[in-house]
């Protein structure tokens, strides 16, 4: 009896979809990421029309929460309708979590992530600052209030969210007057941009439309869980590493400036936050580290910022560009391998003699 009203329900569920969906002046798009045989408890709403990756990865990320797991996503603009959701993303005039309402659209919005941060949030940005800790915990399978939650929380938010966020509300990386030097379309914000019906689609129905919205949530989300994924797997462990190697520093030559990796891990973003943390003075120049493959020493100019292909001091100019016998002449060390024609990174065959590239390089 009752697997037979459940299906009668099942069936009512689908015509209203199709009723719905019918009618384009109210609702734009009804679709269920849940199973059949899984109602969804709750509804999350967002606009029609063309989409941002703020609002797909906003959605995607909603549905990991307890809350509002197996969601339903309601695509429409109709005020009426999104009254009735029990949350709205993107849409709506109004950002009030305690009904759930995530647009950054209106007029006075100013909200930002804080913990230093000040660029300001879009609907992905909103979703993240207020159940980023809860979906971070259950991909690592631990307490919300465990510390490597918090941590993680601050390091996606920098590495991974904060673009989104000010890509989708227009804010430059750098102010400058001058038009950028070359056109980036390779991040996230734009690939999700490409999965909107191209104009020359003949199909652009409100069916075809929500597909496209589905494959641009896989595609954020799936991003975003990678990043999650990379950060508790590999950099965090890398953290301690680092923190390893700068603590030794003064062991390696007394300037303080050179750094050797036990083991080769993600370490320039750690080394910028553990330097200001440790209040670091002089700055680190180079790090030293083996090359798996070729089991030949590397060392690596540290850059002066994350982001800048500049290095704070480049092996000398006289090597750059050398190789083998000629770069070990010039430098006046056996068994050099190469040094790049930026100065940024070089080589040599042993750990000593990478050292000695190192301590050449603060002196010329």
């Amino acid at each position: 009896m009752f697997a037979l009203t459940r299906v009668k329900l099942l069936l009512f569920q689908r015509h209203l979809v199709r009723l719905l969906m019918a009618d384009g002046s109210r609702v734009s798009a009804f679709f269920s990421a849940g199973s059949p045989n899984n109602i969804p408890l709750k509804r999350v709403g967002t606009h029609n029309g063309s989409f941002h990756c703020d609002e797909a990865l906003g959605c995607f990320m909603i549905r990991l929460t307890d809350k509002f797991s197996n969601a339903e996503i309601v695509r429409t603009r109709d005020s009426q309708v999104l009254e009735g959701l029990d949350a709205v993303l993107d849409v709506g005039g109004v950002y009030d979590p305690g009904r759930d309402r995530y647009d950054h659209h209106q007029k006075g919005f100013g909200e930002v992530f804080g913990h230093g941060f000040s660029t300001k949030l879009s609907s992905a940005g909103l979703v993240y600052k207020h159940f980023g800790k809860e979906i971070i915990a259950k991909e690592l399978k631990v307490e919300e209030g465990h510390p490597d939650v918090q941590r993680l929380f601050l390091a996606i938010y920098k590495s991974f969210m904060e673009a989104i966020d000010a890509i989708d509300n227009g804010i430059n990386r750098y102010d400058t007057d001058q038009p950028p030097k070359y056109v980036n379309n390779t991040h996230l914000s734009s690939r999700v941009g490409r999965l909107n019906l191209d104009w020359t689609e003949p199909d652009q129905s409100l069916e075809k439309e929500n597909e496209a919205f589905q494959r641009a949530m896989t595609l954020a989300g799936s991003e975003f869980l990678d990043r999650v994924q990379y950060h508790a797997k590999s950099w965090l462990p890398a953290r301690s590493i680092v923190m390893e190697t700068i603590a030794a520093r003064h062991n390696i030559d007394p300037s303080g400036e050179i750094t050797v990796l036990t083991r080769f891990c993600p370490w320039k973003l750690h080394l910028f936050e553990l330097e200001e943390e440790m209040k670091i003075d002089p700055p680190i120049k180079y790090a030293l580290y083996q090359d798996d493959r070729s089991k030949h020493w590397r060392v690596q100019a540290v850059a002066t910022s994350p982001d800048s292909f500049e290095s704070r001091k480049p092996l000398p100019s006289q090597w750059r560009g050398l190789r083998d016998d000629e770069l070990s002449a010039m430098a006046g060390i056996p068994l050099c391998v190469f040094v790049h024609m930026s100065g940024f990174i070089g080589g040599h065959q042993s750990y000593d003699g990478a050292l000695a590239m190192a301590r050449a390089g603060l002196k010329l």
